[in-house]
């Protein structure tokens, strides 16, 4: 019996495809590349783009940097600064090994990493006290695990401009390029090796083979 495919959807859990957005309290799987946020300062942005992350030398999840799936819990820091101070970074993180944290005094809130893991989760709602919001957070070990790739929210134009313009030139360093994106998967492509295009086998439309959803329109 033949089958007859008019369209395509994938759902995928950030191990797959990079840059992957989670819901706030969704489990992150192992070895994912998720997007998530980083609230700063304007100075710290600028030294972050420049140089990269560096640990946090304390805080509830111990040493790491601290990153937030939820813009909203981003945007509050640092805190008790000015709010025209504040910058938001968007990144991408590559979470390695995971470990839920989810009640106070848990026995490896700061010992984590000492276990074999590599990032720390702290879920939405669980009822931490130093989580006072109630919203995601987490922290990674690693700095290197955790890249700039955009910048959310600045507190004007001038500093989104300024900040994006040395996102730029960073990523350019070393004689690279800037990374093409795909025109119909939106994927950023690896250098000298473009997707692979064709005209979808039932309406005609070009595809790409790692777009994520496909539909043909309905037929007369």
């Amino acid at each position: 019996m033949s089958v007859q495919f008019s369209g395509w959807e994938v759902f995928d859990d950030g191990a797959s495809f990079p840059g992957l957005e989670l819901d706030s309290s969704q489990k992150p799987r192992s070895s994912g590349v998720y997007a998530m946020y980083h609230g700063t300062s304007i100075t710290s942005a600028r030294v972050i783009i420049a140089n990269g992350f560096k640990q946090s030398s304390k805080g509830m999840l111990g040493m790491g940097v601290y990153v937030s799936r939820n813009i909203k819990k981003a945007t509050a820091y640092p805190l008790r600064s000015n709010p025209t101070d504040r910058v938001v970074l968007q990144v991408h993180v590559r979470v390695g090994r995971v470990k839920r944290i989810d009640k106070d005094n848990h026995p490896m809130q700061q010992t984590w990493h000492s276990h074999g893991y590599d990032t720390a989760w702290v879920p939405p709602k669980v009822g931490l006290l130093a989580v006072r919001s109630g919203l995601e957070e987490d922290c990674v070990f690693d700095p290197k695990r955790v890249k700039v790739v955009g910048i959310a929210k600045a507190p004007n134009d001038s500093i989104q401009k300024e900040l994006q313009e040395l996102l730029i030139q960073s990523s350019g360093r070393g004689g690279e390029g800037a990374a093409e994106v795909c025109s119909l998967c939106k994927r950023k492509t690896q250098q000298g090796a473009p997707h692979i295009k064709q005209q979808c086998w039932e309406c005609g439309k070009n595809i790409c083979i790692l777009m994520s959803k496909h539909f043909c329109p309905a037929k007369p």
